[in-house]
C-alpha cells in the first residue's frame, strides 16, 4: 500500500490492518453488492462494497441466461448484488472472491415458483431445448416437460415446439436439486374441461350447430362440437339407408348437426344430421305428382301388394290390383325384391306419407280380357292408417275383404 493510500486510512479513522481485517467480513454465501470495475472477455472486476476487496465474476454466473456478449449484461459503474461462491485468493491484501448474480437470481426465481405452486398458479415460458425424453424450458431456472405431459395426445416430432412460448402446470419442484418438472399437457385438459362445461351449460334440444367428424364406428360417427364430443347414431345419419357411416363420411368433414339430446351428468350429447337435411317427403307433390312415371324398385313383397321404392326414403304401395291386367293370387307370381320397375302415380298423400302406385297403368290392356277395375276405398284418403306402414286395412286387404262381405250376405 503506498504512503498516500496509508495516510487516507489514517485521515479516515481506519488503519491498514483494519482494511486487511474486512476481509474476514467476507464469507461463502454472503449476499454484497459491488461495483463493475472492469470488464473483460470472459469476466467482470467487482469492487465488493464496504470491504476493499475484489471479486471476479465469471460471464456464465452473471446471468441465467446464456451469456453471448458480456457487454450486454453489464457495464462498468453498475452497482449490483451478488453471493460470494468462494475464495480464489489468499493474499489478503489483493485478495479475490468468486462471485455469482446468477446464482442469486435463481435463489429469487426458486422462491417465486415456490410461491406460484403452493398457490396453484400457471407459469408462462419458452421451449429453449428439445431432448429425449421432453422439452426444455427457461424460467428463470431450467424447467423439464416430459414427453407424456406435452400434449393430451401423441406427438412424434417435439423440434416445432423449440423457441414456442407456452402455459405450464407446476407438477414438482425441488430448488436443493435444480429439479422442476412442468406440464403443459395439464393446462390443455383443464382448457378442455372449461370449454366442455360451457358447452354443456349453452346447447340444449333442437339447436342446430356446426360440428366436425372427428371419429367413425360401425355404430356412428363422433363429432367435435368445439369442446365435446357428440354422437350420431347411423340411423340419424341420413333419411336414406347408411350401412357403415364411412360411406357417406369421412374425418375432418364439416357439418350441421340438430340437438337431440344433453346429459351434463354423463356429458353425453346425441345428435342427428338428417334432421337438418330436407326429408325424402319433402315437396313429394313436386317430385311425384298424380300421373307421374317413376322408376322404383321393390323393397317388400306382401299379399296385398308390392311396397316400391322410387325416391329415397320414399315408398308407395302398388295395390295387388294395380300389378297385372291378369288375375293374379300373390305378388309373388310376377314381382321379386330387388326387381327395378317403372310405376305410375296414382295418388300422393304428402301428411300421411303415402303413395299409391300402379304398374298395370303402364301396360297395354288386353281386349279379349275383361277387367275389373280398382274399388275406390283402395286409393282413398285412408283415416286409420296402420302404424308403420302408412296404409289402411283397405289397402292391406284390398279384395279378400270384399269377397268375405260377399260370403256373409
Amino acid at each position: 500500500m503506498t504512503e498516500f493510500e496509508n495516510n487516507n486510512f489514517e485521515e479516515n479513522g481506519e488503519t491498514m490492518e483494519d482494511a486487511l481485517n474486512a476481509v474476514h467480513d467476507v464469507k461463502v454465501g454472503d449476499i454484497v453488492k459491488g461495483e463493475v470495475l472492469a470488464i473483460e472477455e470472459r469476466q467482470a472486476m467487482v469492487g465488493i462494497e464496504g470491504t476493499g476487496v475484489e471479486g471476479v465474476v465469471p460471464a456464465k454466473e452473471l446471468s441465467t441466461l446464456p451469456v453471448e456478449d458480456i457487454n450486454e449484461i453489464v457495464k462498468v459503474g453498475d452497482v449490483l448484488d451478488f453471493v460470494v461462491i468462494s475464495s480464489i485468493g489468499k493474499d489478503k491484501e489483493n485478495g479475490s472472491y468468486l462471485l455469482s448474480k446468477r446464482r442469486l437470481d435463481a435463489k429469487k426465481v426458486w422462491e417465486e415458483i415456490e410461491e406460484k405452486y403452493q398457490n396453484e398458479e400457471t407459469i408462462e415460458a419458452p421451449v429453449t431445448n428439445v431432448v429425449k425424453g421432453g422439452l426444455v424450458v427457461d424460467v428463470g431456472v431450467r424447467g423439464f416437460v416430459p414427453a407424456s405431459m406435452v400434449e393430451d395426445y401423441f406427438v412424434d416430432d417435439f423440434n416445432d415446439y423449440k423457441g414456442k412460448t407456452l402455459e405450464f402446470k407446476i407438477i414438482e419442484i425441488e430448488p436443493s436439486e435444480n429439479r422442476l418438472i412442468l406440464s403443459h399437457k395439464a393446462i390443455v385438459e383443464e382448457e378442455k374441461e372449461q370449454k366442455k362445461a360451457e358447452l354443456l351449460s349453452s346447447i340444449s334440444e333442437g339447436d342446430v350447430i356446426e360440428g366436425t367428424v372427428a371419429r367413425l364406428t360401425d355404430f356412428g360417427a363422433f363429432i367435435d362440437l368445439g369442446g365435446i364430443d357428440g354422437l350420431v347414431h347411423v340411423s340419424e345419419i341420413s333419411h336414406a339407408h347408411v350401412g357403415k357411416p364411412s360411406d357417406v363420411l369421412s374425418v375432418g368433414d364439416k357439418v350441421n348437426v340438430a340437438v337431440l339430446s344433453v346429459d351434463p351428468t354423463t356429458e353425453r350429447v346425441s345428435l342427428s344430421i338428417k334432421d337438418t337435411l330436407p326429408g325424402p317427403w319433402t315437396d313429394i307433390e313436386e317430385k311425384a305428382p298424380k300421373g307421374s312415371v317413376l322408376e322404383g324398385t321393390v323393397k317388400r313383397l306382401t299379399s296385398f301388394g308390392a311396397f316400391v321404392e322410387v325416391f329415397p326414403g320414399v315408398e308407395g304401395l302398388v295395390h295387388i290390383s294395380q300389378i297385372s291386367h291378369k288375375h293374379i293370387a300373390t305378388p309373388h307370381e310376377v314381382l321379386s325384391e330387388g326387381d327395378n320397375i317403372q310405376v305410375k302415380v296414382l295418388d300422393v298423400n304428402p301428411e300421411e306419407h303415402r303413395i299409391a302406385l300402379s304398374i298395370k297403368a303402364l301396360e297395354e290392356k288386353p281386349e279379349a280380357e275383361e277387367t275389373e277395375e280398382p274399388a275406390p276405398e283402395d286409393y282413398q284418403d285412408y283415416q286409420d292408417s296402420e302404424e308403420g306402414t302408412g296404409f289402411t286395412m283397405g289397402d292391406i286387404l284390398g279384395d279378400a275383404l270384399k269377397d268375405d262381405n260377399d260370403e256373409e250376405e
